[in-house]
């Protein structure tokens, strides 16, 4: 069996705090990731985009206006434009109350997230199919030398792909959508792979509408390739207890408090 990349070298199951915590703080700040980290999460899920100048942030989607009270494209704005913005604007956990409003949370960079422990691995989800996205990524890995410390990830196959070839496999990737869906129409036909993937870890929803994702068999067909299942996004926590009775790798949560109570209660093995 393969080697097991240094990023998953961690007791199992493990959490990872989707976005930090949408759920608990605003999503992709520092006040979210340190709460997560607090609460002892050593892994983190996050989104980038360029900024105009070139710079990697961490924010989901491409526009400001859902978690911030600017407007327009991220790539609009420069990293100084950008930290000028509220970050904290429009979260809500009532609907009513708005507590991070005025209280200085900032867009951070993914320097800065990296930055917050030298144990945490961060996820990295690029949002963008340009291909100055994935450089930048690429370059920030190699800069910072960080190779063991984040998987980069794309919903977008060719994306994450190009990755690969850019960086040699250095990283630690996921799957892409396409290759996800080849992984789990030949575990339901019984077919393999025939050899390992290029990707290290299948993170995938535990039902796609009406079509069930995660099931023992699908979680035995990664283990026997030597790839490690994610599951996005779990808040309920009898879900979480019953894909961990499946044997998944991994859970991602917005809660990231009630998911390390889960944890608490669940057996582990090392790596």
């Amino acid at each position: 069996m393969t080697a097991l990349r240094p990023y998953f070298v961690a007791p199992r199951p493990y959490g990872f705090a989707h976005r930090g915590g949408v759920a608990v703080a605003p999503e992709n700040t520092l006040v979210a990731f340190k709460r997560a980290i607090d609460a002892g999460f050593h892994h983190l899920e996050t989104d980038v985009h360029l900024t105009r100048d070139g710079e990697l942030v961490t924010l989901h989607d491409p526009t400001l206006e859902r978690t911030t009270d600017g407007v327009g494209m991220v790539r609009g704005l420069t990293l100084a434009e950008v930290r000028r913005l509220d970050a904290g604007y429009r979260f809500t956990s009532d609907g009513a109350t708005f507590p991070f409003r005025g209280m200085g949370v900032r867009v951070p960079t993914l320097e800065e997230v990296l930055a917050l422990d030298p144990e945490v691995r961060v996820n990295i989800e690029i949002k963008e199919r340009d291909p100055a996205a994935l450089r930048a990524v690429w370059g920030f890995i190699q800069h910072h030398r960080v190779y063991d410390r984040v998987l980069v990830a794309s919903e977008h196959a060719p994306v994450v792909k190009a990755f690969r070839e850019l960086s040699r496999g250095r990283v630690a990737t996921s799957a892409g959508s396409r290759e996800i869906l080849r992984f789990w129409l030949a575990t339901r036909l019984r077919l393999g792979p025939r050899r390992r993937p290029a990707f290290d870890a299948l993170q995938v929803p535990a039902r796609h509408g009406p079509l069930t994702v995660v099931d023992p068999a699908f979680v035995a067909n990664a283990h026997r390739h030597g790839l490690q299942v994610h599951v996005w996004t779990i808040n309920d926590e009898d879900e979480m207890r019953r894909l961990l009775a499946l044997g998944v790798d991994a859970v991602m949560s917005d809660y990231p408090e009630r998911l390390a109570a889960v944890l608490e209660d669940t057996p582990r093995v090392s790596a």
